[in-house]
C-alpha cells in the first residue's frame, strides 16, 4: 500500500500530512485485503492528534481504508473510548457500577462533579479534566476505583483522595498511582492504544502491586505452601516444547491419523457407490433403447382426484352430499338437536340446492310482505336505538 499514491479530500488532508506514515504502518500489520480491520487502532491514532474523533478524523480513516464515512462513524459512535468532542488532557473515570457504588463510588463521583463544576462527559474550563462515570473498570477487589486515561490511579477511593488527585493534575503534577503504570496524558495513552510504544522516560515503569493481587502469595507464605524445588529465578528453557505442547502435538497426530483413515474409508465407499450408479445407468440406457418416452402424469391435481373417485363419470359424484348416510343419534338430546338443525347440504351456495332454493324463496317473500328493511345498512341509514333483527 505504500507504493500507492493516495489522494485525500480537503477535510482529510491536514491529518494525512501528519498521520499517514503511522497509519500505513498500522494497516501493514493486517493481511492483504483485510485492511478494514485496522479501523480501531486508526481511530485511536486520530485521537493522538486531536484528543477526539473529529469529522476530519472520520474522513481520514474512511479515505485511507477505502470505505465510506458512515461505516467509520458507526464504529466511532459504538465504543465509548472514542470521543466525539474535545476531551481534556486527563480523562478521570469513576466506577459507579454495583460493587463500587455500594462502597461509595457514587459519593466519589458526586464530590468530584461538585468540586470541578462539571458533569458526566464534560470538561473543565482550563481543558485539564474531563469527568465521566464508568460502568465497570474490572477492579472489584479494589472498589471503589478511579482511573486516569484508563490507567488505575486511586484504589479504594474516597471523595477526599479523588479531589486531591484532580487538584494535583490541574496544577501540572502527575502523582504516583496507587498501583500500575505512571499517569500519562490522554493523547499519550492513545498512542499506546494505537499500538505504538510510549517513548517517555519511565513511561512503562512498574508500579507497586496491590494487596488483593498478592493475597494468594501472602496466604501461601503464611501457611508454608510452596512447590517443591521451585526456584523463581530459574530461567525458562526453550530447547524443547513443554509437556502440554508435546501432548497437544501428540493428540493432533492421533486425530490426524483417525481423520485420514476416515477420509480414506469415505472415499472408498463413494467410489463403490459411483461405480454401482454408473453400472445401473448404463444398463437402464440399454433396456430403454427404442422405447417411447413418457412425460409422466401432468394432469391438474383436482382433475386427477375427480377421476380417481369416478373414473368413467357413469354415476353422479355423491361425495359430501346429503345422500350420504347420516350419523345416528346416541341419545334423545342429540336427536332433538339434529332434528332442529338440518344438514347444510353439499356446501354449495344457497340456491344451488333444492333446500337452498326454498330458503331463498321464503326470505324473499318475507321481505316483500314486510316492506322496506327498517335498517338497511348498505344504504347508510342511521340505526335506531333498538335495532330490529
Amino acid at each position: 500500500m505504500t507504493d500507492t499514491k493516495l489522494e485525500f479530500s480537503p477535510a482529510a488532508s491536514p491529518l494525512a500530512e501528519r498521520l499517514l506514515p503511522a497509519a500505513l504502518e498500522i494497516i501493514a500489520r493486517y493481511p492483504e485485503g483485510r485492511s478494514r480491520s485496522a479501523l480501531l487502532p486508526l481511530l485511536h491514532l486520530v485521537q493522538t492528534e486531536e484528543g477526539h474523533v473529529s469529522p476530519n478524523g472520520v474522513a481520514f480513516c474512511a479515505e485511507v481504508l477505502g470505505i465510506n464515512k458512515a461505516q467509520v462513524g458507526a464504529v466511532a459512535t459504538f465504543y465509548t473510548m472514542y470521543k466525539r468532542r474535545p476531551t481534556g488532557e486527563y480523562l478521570v473515570s469513576v466506577c459507579t457500577n454495583t460493587l463500587c457504588n455500594v462502597l461509595g463510588g457514587q459519593e466519589v463521583y458526586d464530590q468530584l462533579s461538585e468540586h470541578l463544576g462539571v458533569g458526566h462527559d464534560e470538561t473543565t474550563a482550563d481543558g485539564r479534566i474531563t469527568l465521566e462515570h464508568a460502568e465497570c473498570l474490572a477492579a472489584c477487589d479494589y472498589a471503589p476505583v478511579v482511573t486516569v486515561n484508563y490507567d488505575f490511579a486511586v484504589d479504594q477511593a474516597t471523595p477526599e483522595t479523588a479531589v486531591g488527585l484532580v487538584d494535583k493534575l490541574r496544577s501540572g503534577e502527575r502523582p504516583t498511582p496507587t498501583r500500575g503504570a505512571r499517569i500519562c496524558s490522554l493523547k499519550e495513552m492513545q498512542t499506546q492504544l494505537a499500538g505504538f510504544d510510549d517513548l517517555r522516560e519511565g513511561a512503562v515503569a512498574d508500579g507497586p502491586a496491590g494487596a488483593p493481587t498478592l493475597r494468594g502469595v501472602t496466604l501461601a507464605q503464611e501457611h508454608g505452601v510452596a512447590v517443591a524445588d521451585f526456584n523463581p529465578d530459574t530461567p525458562i528453557t526453550k530447547t524443547k516444547p513443554s509437556p502440554r505442547e508435546e501432548a497437544r502435538t501428540e493428540n493432533r497426530g492421533k486425530v490426524a491419523t483417525v481423520v485420514d483413515k476416515a477420509a480414506s474409508a469415505v472415499k472408498a465407499a463413494a467410489g463403490k457407490v459411483e461405480e454401482v450408479v454408473e453400472r445401473r445407468s448404463a444398463k437402464q440406457a440399454t433396456d430403454n433403447a427404442g422405447q417411447p418416452v413418457t412425460t409422466g402424469d401432468v394432469k391438474d391435481p383436482e382433475t386427477r382426484t375427480a377421476e380417481t373417485r369416478n373414473p368413467d363419470a357413469s354415476t353422479p359424484d355423491r361425495t359430501g352430499t346429503t345422500d350420504e348416510k347420516k350419523p345416528v343419534a346416541t341419545n334423545p338430546a342429540e336427536a332433538a338437536g339434529a332434528a332442529a338443525n338440518e344438514t347444510a347440504g353439499d356446501g354449495k351456495p344457497a340456491g344451488d340446492t333444492e333446500r337452498g332454493e326454498s330458503i331463498v324463496s321464503r326470505e324473499a317473500a318475507d321481505r316483500k310482505s314486510g316492506g322496506t328493511d327498517p335498517n338497511p345498512g348498505w344504504q347508510n341509514v342511521p340505526r335506531g336505538e333498538k335495532e330490529e333483527k
